[in-house]
């Protein structure tokens, strides 16, 4: 137990009672009615009630052991996939800085990574390594952290492939690990609570050869490149693939191809992206999904499924 911990016990607060939070309180950095647009990728939406930055895992744990479930608690990686509502987020944000971003190789082609990770930061340690099966986390923007709790994939792979297990924080301050198995995986789904924040992972590959691995790697941002309009504000792909079809081209065949609403605009390179094109508020960008929803379903009799996360208040 960290001192926190047994500071935070003292206070023995009623059970549902809302407890109290002082920036002071952590060793890392705790701020209240943070703005969390310039902190994703659309660049829009509200604040987060606090902002939690820990110093490190024993910070997180104690803090979170304190509010002990009372408040909400949401993960924030690179804030890639990500609509954050206008009315902001409720409760504690907890976005994993420089600490949880290390990635060191193991033996039998095994990478520890922290979940603050970037995928390109995983891969290319993979390639370094002569680590081959991990080049598709090069076209999948955003952390570790967040590949596992979606079960992240791209070209024809996805997390539950090579996930051996995790380190997960619990709302309660738990920390526990978890095996693959029991993640509950399916198509960008797992079977974590609210409120679980992953900390770290285990990934295995196979052995390969450095240069092919860079040359698959330098393929898929190739792919992207020529394929996406990253060089927009955008949250990826919007809606997930439906058995059997692709999202894009159910999207486009409803004549959504550079539909508008407010600043908020269907891709005309890629029609499973919208882009905030100047000022769109997260309202124009989550509207213009739901009416791109509608047209498809009335359409192509198709109900896309929402990929990307909308979170917090309207």
């Amino acid at each position: 137990m960290t001192a926190w911990q047994a500071d935070s016990s003292m206070l023995d607060l009623p059970a549902g009672a809302a407890p109290d939070i002082r920036p002071e309180m952590v060793r890392g950095k705790l701020t209240a009615e943070a703005p969390l647009a310039p902190l994703v990728w659309f660049k829009a939406g509200g604040a987060a009630d606090w902002l939690f930055e820990p110093a490190d895992v024993d910070d997180l744990c104690a803090f979170l052991g304190y509010l002990d479930g009372r408040v909400p608690i949401m993960a924030l990686g690179l804030g890639s996939n990500l609509i954050v509502r206008d009315g902001g987020v409720p409760g504690v944000v907890v976005r994993l800085g420089k600490a949880f971003a290390r990635v060191e190789a193991d033996a039998d082609c095994t990478l520890t990574c922290g979940a603050g990770a970037s995928g390109i930061l995983v891969s290319s340690t993979a390639r370094d390594n002569g680590i081959a099966g991990l080049e598709f986390l090069r076209g999948i923007p955003g952390t570790v952290g967040g590949f596992v709790r979606m079960n992240g994939g791209a070209y024809g792979r996805e997390v539950a492939d090579i996930l051996v297990d995790c380190q997960v924080v619990m709302p309660d301050g738990a920390l526990i690990t978890l095996p693959v198995n029991d993640l509950g995986y399916s198509y960008r789904h797992s079977a974590l609570p609210e409120g679980a924040i992953v900390i770290s992972a285990r990934l295995r590959g196979t052995p390969g050869d450095p240069v092919a691995i860079g040359a698959e790697m330098d393929r898929i941002a190739r792919a992207r490149e020529e394929s996406q309009p990253l060089r927009t504000k955008t949250g990826g792909s919007t809606f997930k693939n439906p058995d059997g079809d692709k999202a894009w081209r159910l999207v486009d065949a409803a004549g959504c191809r550079g539909l508008t609403m407010g600043a908020a605009q269907v891709s005309e390179k890629h029609t499973n992206f919208l882009i905030n094109t100047g000022a769109a508020t997260a309202a124009d960008i989550e509207g213009l999904g739901e009416e791109v929803r509608r047209r498809v379903s009335l359409s192509q009799g198709v109900d896309l499924e929402w990929e990307i996360q909308r979170v917090g208040r309207p």
